[in-house]
């Protein structure tokens, strides 16, 4: 996936050299998302997960292998880019809360923090290797652009057949049965009753919509501002992944306690700053050194609001939580069209400046409107169970669950 990431930028960006391209390409993936992501949350918590995730990515692996055969037939134009966008977005509309949902499955709950710290590891750690690979390879003739999306396709392949020696991830037993769209408003409710878990929720939404679309425009970064190919757009890449996965080692430290809660309104502002300073980097080296605090916090971030809502969240409801706060990668789909416009006009890097700043302002006023008694005592009871919990499961016998 990751290589997939940086390949297709890359091909759209070759394809039309405009901003606006890549992030057209982004809001394809993420209407799909917002359209679906609620009914995806449903389905985690209706239907087997294991099931769900193995049909959804399947879908994924094959849309993959038809842009490869496009490309290798020299066929490919950017309206296919937009297609597999919309069909990438739709099977992660329901993948990424079956997935996430499913980690309540495989561990106790007193473990459920550090168990989303652990994928989010996993995650970030690929996103060092990938966009490298994917560099290298493009520059590379024999592979090129179409090898790379070959080799994903692999890996899309791969990723599902390993799927098959987990558990079911049957959905518990109900004792009155309610039909799906009456699911989907209780999912609702159970997030507006929780002040706690809808403002985790509502800061995610800031930061990804508003932040996260620098990861689009990394292939306008590297060729306009730096001047450097497809191998200085995987440095980027790379170093920025090198800071998620350090971050995500440091937060894994806290992520069952207290701290937890003070630390994720800091990284959220941090970030903004380091998309900042990236839009302010005039080279290719203090781009890299940008990245790596960019992409550092942004791990930190997402790792320590991950943990909290997961671990915040009763199991019935995880799935449509899970669906709800992802709804963020929806509008971070498609709020890259605007910002690549804002970009075509007034530049990239003022562009991610603008983007930074957004950020720490939307966070800063989230915070100075949660300053409310209802909030404040959510978030003592949320934190003073997780702390319970962290705390049974260090005494727990050694071998035990």
């Amino acid at each position: 996936m990751q290589m997939q990431v940086v390949a297709r930028g890359y091909l759209a960006y070759d394809l039309t050299g405009k901003n606006s391209a890549l992030g057209a390409v982004m809001i394809a993936f993420g209407v799909p998302q917002l359209v679906l992501g609620l009914w995806g949350g449903v389905l985690a918590d209706r239907l087997p997960k294991r099931n769900l995730l193995l049909v959804c990515q399947m879908v994924i692996a094959l849309n993959s292998a038809w842009l490869a055969t496009m490309i290798e037939l020299d066929r490919i134009e950017f309206w296919m880019l937009v297609v597999a966008g919309v069909v990438q977005g739709a099977g992660f509309a329901f993948v990424g809360p079956a997935r996430q949902a499913f980690i309540s499955d495989l561990v106790d709950r007193s473990a459920i923090g550090n168990a989303v710290v652990l994928q989010q590891l996993s995650m970030n750690s690929t996103r060092v290797v990938g966009p490298s690979l994917a560099g290298a390879f493009i520059a590379v003739s024999f592979i090129g652009i179409a090898g790379v999306y070959y080799l994903t396709t692999i890996g899309f392949f791969l990723a599902t057949f390993t799927m098959l020696r987990l558990p079911p991830g049957n959905p518990k037993p109900r004792e009155r049965q309610v039909s799906p769209l009456a699911d989907m408003a209780d999912g609702l409710k159970y997030v507006r009753s929780r002040p706690s878990i809808s403002l985790l929720v509502l800061t995610s939404f800031a930061v990804i919509m508003i932040g996260f679309p620098y990861q689009s425009f990394l292939p306008s970064v590297a060729k306009d501002v730096y001047g450097v190919g497809s191998g200085g757009l995987g440095a980027l890449q790379s170093f920025g992944a090198v800071g998620a996965v350090v971050a995500t080692l440091m937060v894994a430290s806290f992520a069952q306690s207290k701290r937890a809660w003070a630390a994720q309104p800091l990284l959220a502002i941090a970030f903004g700053g380091a998309v900042v300073g990236l839009g302010l980097a005039p080279n290719i080296w203090l781009g890299l050194l940008a990245m790596i605090a960019v992409g550092g916090l942004a791990g930190g971030f997402q790792g320590v609001n991950n943990a909290l809502t997961m671990s915040s969240t009763e199991s019935d409801y995880q799935g449509r939580v899970q669906s709800i706060s992802m709804l963020s990668w929806s509008f971070f789909g498609l709020a890259s069209y605007p910002i690549g416009i804002l970009a075509d006009r007034i530049g990239i890097q003022q562009a991610l400046v603008a983007m930074g700043a957004g950020v720490m302002l939307l966070v800063l006023v989230l915070q100075l409107l949660s300053r409310t008694e209802a909030v404040a005592a959510d978030r003592r009871e949320r934190a003073n169970a997780l702390e319970i919990g962290h705390g049974e499961l260090e005494s727990a016998p050694a071998g035990g669950r």
